[in-house]
């Protein structure tokens, strides 16, 4: 996961939290915290997601495709999680 930008790993954090979103959804759940974000940079991360396999797609409908968080996924952000708190820990 360390070679993942920033926004891709909020990406994929935002998709572990939802049952199975919509790339619409996406946009807007994570425009919520980092500002706008247009197509041009949701769709080819999210595509990056996909073919890094952290994350599966499929469609809801001919038009909708969702997004959900893969096995491979879940593991990377919880070793990633590991990774932080051997770093950041504010327990005294």
């Amino acid at each position: 996961m360390f070679d993942l930008t920033g926004f891709q790993r909020d990406l994929l954090y935002v998709i572990a939290g939802a049952d199975r979103p919509s790339g619409q959804q996406i946009k807007e759940s994570i425009s919520e915290d980092v500002g706008e974000v247009n197509h041009g940079r949701l769709y080819p991360n999210l595509d990056t997601l996909v073919e890094r396999g952290f994350v599966n797609k499929g469609q809801h409908d001919r038009r909708t495709n969702y997004y959900q968080i893969s096995d491979e996924g879940r593991t990377a952000i919880s070793e990633r999680r590991e990774w932080e708190e051997r770093y950041v820990s504010f327990d005294e």
